[in-house]
Formats: C-alpha cells, structure tokens, sequence
C-alpha cells in the first residue's frame, strides 16, 4: 500500500510571500544600517575624547632672546614632577612643520615666523594632575609658557557625541517603527490572499492553534529569509567598507572619510546587533502572522454564529 505524500497546507512560494520577503529584507537593510552606523559614530567619538583626554599640551611662545630649546626642556621636567604624568614629547621643527603644512606648505622656515613651540605630556586618566598648580608653576618658572588641557575640547566633544549618538538612535527609532508597520501591513496583505485556506480548514474541523501554527511557521520561514538577506547585505557593506579603506590609507579619500566618520568597523556588538534585528524582525513577523489567522478564524466563527454579519461587520 503506497502512502501519498502530503502537500503542504500553504503554498511555499506566491506573489504576496514573495513580496513580503523583499519588504521584510529591505527594512531589515535599513535597520541592520542605522544601527551599525550609530555604533561606529559612538566609538569613534568615544575614541576621540579618550585620545584628546590622554594629553595636554604645553604651549612656549618664541621671544626675543628666549632659549627655546631649554625653555622646551625646562617646561617638560617641570611638568613630570606632578603625580599623574607619565612622559613628555618635545616636538622637534620637522614635526611642527608638518602641523602647518596643509596650511602654509612644505619647506617652512620656523625661525622666520613666531611659531609656538609644543611639548606634549602623556597623563594618566584615572589620576590626572592639578592642572592649576601646574599651570601656575609654568608660569612662574617660564613665563611664555601656557597650558592647555583640553577641557574646553573634552566637553564639546562630549557634547558632540551625545548629540550625535541621540540624533543616531532617533532615526534608529523611527526606522523600527517603520519597519514594524510595514511588516505588519505586509504580513497581513499577506494573508488576506491565503484567507480562504483559513475558512477551509476551520470548516473541515482543524483547531484554531494547528491553523495558525501552520501559518506561523510558513510566514516565519519567509521573515527569516528575507530579514538575514537584509542583515548579510548590511553587514557585507560594512566589510566592504572596512578593507577598501584598509587598502586605501595615505589617499585624500580615506584620510577625509577617517576624519569624518573613524574606521568602517562596527565591532563584535554591532555584528549582534545585527543578528538582533533580524530576530526581531523573525518573531514580528510570526507574532503577526499568529494574530492576525486568529482573528481571521474569530471573525469566521462570528458569521456562522450570526448569519446576518457579512465579512465581521454588521449587516446594514
């Protein structure tokens, strides 16, 4: 006796599947992109403010008949008598001519024009020094000499950040929202078409959880498609980006790009957070799918109860 194979209750590829599966992919890509790109712009501001709050500068202005290379000298040994400093760079010419290259260009002459002179200290984060006591001692010990520690810098970087990453997650938020609604409206367009399969199973006795389990698992095999199709193809420009810039340092189109937006990486946490989204766009899709074949069938239960209802809505 030969047993006939069973035909699935859904079909496993139409019109409206296949259209839910490229929305569901494109909102994923969309999603899966905000988000990567708000954790790159978190960690390169982070990375900003650790790197200008790691040192201060010691500026010596040049006089006439000041000995700039002791006044230089001086200025560092002063400065690594305070506890929270670790060590000291004296910035020869060649170094602060390069400063002023892209602005005054190559093959500056600095004892022809009143260029400051730059010491930089490496301090310790969790224990910096007092600044005051130290900007005082300069300025007893070497009169041209000034001290900046970056505050002012930190704090509008600080501010910058915050406000970048808040604009970030606001349009991280109205992409979810998007995408919650157009997988909604999509799932259950949907659905709407495979409606007669609901009132066909019902009548034949099925219960409502084996029908709506039927059409969870179908619609879930379709969000998962189309949600890591999204998510691979974000994750793929992100990697993208990452080796051509790699492969590409030292070009005025890298430099610009690093400047601007830091390295094209976004870490172990945005890679998860990727996988995230295409999880929740998984299950949203399902719950939606669940909750609206259930509805479905209330409504069908609702008509055989009162024939006078047409479609789940009072007849006129």
């Amino acid at each position: 006796m030969r047993v006939r194979p069973t035909a699935p209750i859904l079909p496993p590829s139409n019109i409206q599947g296949n259209a839910l599966m490229v929305v569901i992919a494109i909102m994923a890509f969309l999603a899966c992109l905000t988000l990567g790109a708000v954790s790159m712009v978190r960690a390169t501001a982070s990375s900003w403010q650790s790197q200008i709050s790691r040192e201060i500068t010691i500026q010596i202005r040049p006089e006439e008949g000041l000995d700039m290379d002791a006044a230089l000298k001086k200025a560092r040994e002063l400065a690594l008598t305070f506890v929270g400093t670790r060590e000291g760079t004296i910035m020869d010419d060649s170094a602060t001519a390069r400063l002023l290259e892209p602005w005054l260009g190559a093959g500056l002459n600095l004892d022809d024009l009143p260029v400051p002179r730059l010491v930089i200290i490496t301090i310790d984060e969790q224990n910096p020094p007092d600044f005051a006591a130290m900007r005082d001692l300069l300025k007893a010990e070497v009169p041209q000499a000034f001290l900046d520690d970056h505050r002012t810098w930190v704090d509008r970087l600080v501010s910058m950040a915050h406000t970048t990453v808040l604009i970030g997650t606001g349009v991280l938020v109205l992409v979810f929202t998007a995408m919650v609604l157009t997988v909604i409206f999509a799932t259950r367009g949907a659905l709407s078409g495979n409606r007669h399969i609901v009132e066909v199973l019902h009548f034949v006795g099925a219960e409502s959880s084996f029908v709506a389990g039927e059409f969870q698992k179908h619609f879930l095999k379709i969000s998962i498609k189309g949600s890591a199709a999204g998510g691979a193809l974000a994750a793929a420009l992100f990697a993208i980006a990452n080796v051509w810039q790699a492969n590409s340092l030292a070009t005025p189109e890298s430099d610009q790009a690093t400047a601007l937006f830091g390295t094209f990486t976004i870490g172990v946490t945005g890679y998860l957070g990727i996988i995230a989204t295409i999880g929740v766009i998984a299950l949203l899709t399902t719950l939606t799918a669940r909750f609206t074949v259930m509805r479905t069938i209330n409504e069908i239960d609702l008509i055989r109860s009162d024939p006078a209802r047409t479609d789940g809505l009072p007849a006129p």
